[in-house]
């Protein structure tokens, strides 16, 4: 039964006694429900499932996300952007209660969510730095390295540009090797989320709080602070964020880190972005990543995914690309070849949209 919680004796022990359970939407990886147990508290209960994956992929999912929630529950200094030391904050994730792991189930702190406000995005920002700044070289093998995008992507990118005749650059293969060597999460170590999407953040009377760790890492911060610029590109809520408030969340959250850590935020922003672009599997939801070449589908056809296509996701990353390299070092060509590409993407298919503005956000 779908309202039956896997409550088995060592979370009765620890936890209680479960007496009313509400099932909640989640991915079909997954099963969550609001639960109030005999003494009246709220809690979260959320099951791992296999989804058709082998028992083992759910096990080293389950480890995962219990991993990255106790990592980003831990207690952290409030955003400062200078001044002397102060008392640690609270975390940046509901905190984990108990844990199944033979039936992997894990039991939260229940949050209560304000709902929907207007300017969402500096809140969000500093939360996701303070989630960035938790870890550490220290917590090295805590959670596996950050997944980015690889030679393979390079090419997809190049063949991209072949297939809709847009003549490449020379230098521009050289462009993508030193990204991808500049990309290499290995010496970065901060927590990142894996999926810092509307829907899984809360805003709480503490801040904003993130759920769903299934995707935690370690690695570079940036590549989810990309996310404002490049149009949020795990998301099904593609968006695009501009001018002034694109300006602010990027202040607060290079402030945020200072505070925290003492020290600028680490790699270019550009190079972020260009990540996103070149991969082929962010234009598609979770469950098709990894089972076709992407990108080279483009041309011909446009797929959906939530509020917006691949081609229309595809042009805005590409005119961020475009914008973020005119006077670039490292990646001039490759900002020529995606202003090209974006015009002829245009050209062949004008009735592509414009990505939903950031004041359209979804609320759930």
């Amino acid at each position: 039964m779908p309202n039956r919680v896997p409550f088995h004796e060592a979370l009765l022990s620890t936890v209680g006694t479960p007496e009313q359970a509400e099932l909640l939407d989640s991915s079909p990886r997954s099963r969550v429900w609001r639960v109030r147990l005999a003494d009246r508290r709220l809690v979260i209960v959320k099951q791992i499932t296999d989804d058709g994956d082998a028992g083992a992929d759910a096990q080293t999912r389950f480890a995962r996300e219990v991993a990255g929630l106790r990592l980003a529950g831990r207690p952290s200094g409030p955003a400062v952007a200078s001044g002397p030391a102060v008392a640690p904050g609270p975390g940046v994730a509901p905190a984990v209660l108990a844990t199944d792991p033979s039936s992997r189930v894990m039991v939260m702190e229940h949050l209560d969510d304000l709902g929907r406000t207007d300017d969402w995005m500096p809140g969000y920002a500093e939360s996701l730095a303070r989630l960035h700044a938790l870890t550490g070289p220290a917590d090295a093998g805590a959670l596996p390295v950050a997944s980015g995008p690889t030679a393979a992507d390079a090419e997809s990118f190049l063949a991209l540009a072949r297939a809709l005749d847009v003549p490449v650059p020379s230098t521009v293969p050289d462009e993508l090797d030193g990204l991808l060597e500049r990309l290499d999460p290995t010496p970065h170590h901060a927590l990142l989320h894996g999926d810092p999407c509307p829907g899984n953040d809360l805003r709480t009377a503490d801040g904003v709080r993130f759920v769903d760790f299934e995707r935690a890492s370690l690695g570079n911060g940036l590549t989810e602070l990309a996310y404002f610029r490049i149009g949020f590109p795990t998301c099904w809520c593609a968006m695009s964020v501009t001018a002034t408030p694109l300006t602010e969340v990027e202040d607060v959250y290079r402030s945020t880190w200072r505070g925290l850590t003492g020290k600028d935020v680490p790699g270019d922003l550009a190079d972020a972005c260009a990540g996103w672009l070149i991969q082929g599997d962010a234009l598609v939801e979770r469950a098709h990543r990894g089972t076709a070449d992407q990108l080279a589908r483009v041309p011909a056809e446009d797929f959906e995914w939530g509020n917006a296509s691949a081609r229309e996701r595809l042009v805005h990353r590409l005119g961020v690309v475009a914008d973020m390299t005119r006077d670039h070092d490292h990646l001039h060509a490759v900002g020529r070849l995606s202003s090209a590409l974006a015009d002829r993407l245009l050209v062949r298919w004008p009735k592509l949209r414009p990505l939903p503005t950031h004041d359209a956000r979804p609320w759930y």
